[in-house]
Order: C-alpha cells, then structure tokens, then sequence
C-alpha cells in the first residue's frame, strides 16, 4: 500500500501590525523554487494583505497561489471558510508543496490547528508549526499589558468594571500556541529594551519555544519551515483563554474601510496617516493610496502611531485607483475623526 505523504503547513500568527504579511513575503521571495500556496485572512475588507504579497514579482508567486479569507477572522469561519479553501487547494493538479497560512491579527491560532483533526483533511495535510510574530516596540510600550495599580484603582471605585484587556487575551493565545516565536522590529529596540522584551514574552510561554529576533520579517525560510511539530496532535501543550467548543467573537474590536484623496505627496498622506493614528483606540491603519503624478501605487503601514509607506508596483492599465485605507481599532473608537484627519 502507498502511504501519500502528508503536505505541511506553517500557520502565521501574530497581533495587527507585528509583520507577519512581511514575513510571508520574504519567505515567497526566498523559496527557490518550492512551490507554496498562501491562505491569507484579514479583518477588513480592503484585500490588502493578498495585493502586497501577490505584488512580490516573484516567479511562480502567481495570483492563483494566493488565496484570500475575506469574511472576519479566520478562527470564528472554519468550517464556512478555512476547510473549503484547503480542500480546494488539496484537489490542484499540482498540489502545493507547502502551505501558508497568514492569520489575522486578531485570529486565536487554537481553533485553526483543532480543524486540521477534521476527517476530510486530517490524512492529507498536517501543521508542521505554528509562528508567532510579536512586535518588540509594541511589547516594549506596554501595548498587550494593564497598568496593575491603575486597575486595582478602577476596581476599588467601581466593582462592576471589566477589567480584561482585549489585546492581551489575544496577544497571550497566539504565544501559547507557538513552536516558535519571532520577535520583529528588534532593530527599533536598543539592548535593555530588547532584553525586557524577550523576558516579558518568554513569560508567556507554557513551554521551551525558540525565540528569533529579526527585523523586516527578514528569516531564512528552513527555519521556518520544518519544524515538524504536527500541531494538531499536541493540542493539551497549547493552553487557551478560551475552552474547546466555547464561543469566540471579536465584539471589542471594530474596522471601516475609509476612502483617500490621492496625496500631492507621499509625505502629505503619512502626515494625514500619523494624525489618524492619534485617535484614541485606533489599533491599525493599512491601505493603498494614489499619489498625484506618480505612476506607482503607494503602501501605506500605520501600527499604533507608527507610520510607515512605500511604493510597491506600477498602477495597472485600468486598474482603479480608488485610495483606501482599513482602520481596525477598539470598539466605539471615533470613525468620525479618523475620517477627519485622513481627509486633511
């Protein structure tokens, strides 16, 4: 009897903003020849994730390679989504060699390795890891973590005030699913702060996990892949805040698509960008805007009130060039002057 080899998959996690759209992309660009297919989800419906990676101009990184999970976050549509697009993906005349699962940011990992113990899947396809993408200045603000004294002052004035942190329970998930941690933007941090960071992540690991510091999502794709974890087989090792079967929605968290004027210049529209950011609870900004006389398509990359931009591609023959920009943030954080500041 032939035993058909199970197809790996590497499952990319990591909170909004950490790199892991990057990371994917350099892993594309690094293959060398191995033929990968890409499972890309977002919170938001502006497609963004999948137009940058298919924008890599790499040979055999084709539109068809790239498969985009629109509806939410991929955890909560498992089997409306996730399971149908892998199944499609498994019936190709050529397979993929590899596949490459980018999560949302705001996606618990957990859900997404107990799927692949579905029978239609399970003896075909395996979760060789799971790697989680932090981002070291955010960790280093204090982003994913409670102010201890200013909550126990909370709590002693108001006794029914919640005082779970949204970002931290999502930040805490995806760490204690990983079999390995990539810590990116490392080169933003300076030693003492670099070594706060490895320790506060570190502490939220259940188990020995290799840690990498990069920057740029910059990782030699054989580190990446291979690890051979078999993930859905080692689900009592990755502990949840949430329990097998117990019902998981992102209600703190909300996005809107936004539309942009084109920019007189790319520093104009960061400018509008680093204004938005500065709205309480706005999380992330992301997006594709045109600027004026310029024949490329500008990236536009905001993390909490980093502001990052570049051109990526030529705009194409009768493409639109609509500028958009997706905002996810806290629920009842204020669209209104989000709005406001993007438009100048």
């Amino acid at each position: 009897m032939t035993i058909v080899a199970k197809i790996p998959c590497t499952i990319v996690t990591g909170f909004l903003g950490a790199g892991k759209t990057t990371l994917v992309r350099h892993v594309i660009e690094h293959a060398k020849g191995r033929r990968l297919a890409i499972l890309v989800n977002e919170f938001g419906d502006v497609g963004f994730d999948r137009s940058f990676l298919a924008a890599c101009g790499v040979e055999g990184c084709t539109e068809e390679s790239i498969v985009e999970l629109p509806n939410g976050c991929i955890c909560c549509t498992v089997a409306d989504d996730f399971v149908p697009a892998l199944e499609t993906l498994l019936a190709r005349d050529e397979p993929p060699e590899h596949i490459l699962i980018e999560t949302s940011g705001l996606a618990l990992p957990k859900p997404l390795v107990q799927a692949f113990q579905w029978p239609a899947i399970r003896s075909r396809v395996t979760v060789d890891g799971v790697v989680a993408v932090v981002d070291g200045p955010a960790v280093a603000t204090g982003a994913f973590a409670d102010d201890p004294e200013a909550s126990a002052a909370q709590r002693a004035a108001d006794t029914s005030v919640d005082h779970d942190n949204p970002l931290e329970e999502v930040f805490e998930d995806q760490l204690l699913c990983a079999d390995l941690v990539v810590l990116n933007k490392a080169d933003l941090l300076d030693a003492a702060s670099l070594a706060k960071v490895r320790a506060e992540v570190e502490a939220h690991l259940p188990r020995a996990v290799k840690l990498i510091e990069t920057q740029n999502g910059a990782i030699d794709p054989r580190v990446l892949l291979g690890l051979g974890a078999a993930a859905e087989d080692d689900l009592a090792n990755r502990p949840s805040h949430h329990g097998e079967g117990e019902d998981h929605d992102h209600d703190d968290f909300e996005t809107v698509a936004l539309p942009v004027r084109p920019a007189v210049t790319a520093g104009d529209l960061a400018a509008r960008v680093e204004k938005a950011a500065e709205t309480e609870g706005v999380l992330r900004i992301k997006g594709f805007v045109e600027v004026e006389g310029k024949p490329m398509r500008l990236v536009v990359q905001g993390v909490g009130r980093r502001v990052s931009h570049h051109f990526d591609r030529p705009w194409r023959a009768g493409e639109a060039r609509d500028g958009r920009l997706v905002v996810i943030g806290l629920k009842g954080f204020d669209q209104g002057a989000v709005a406001r500041a993007l438009a100048g």
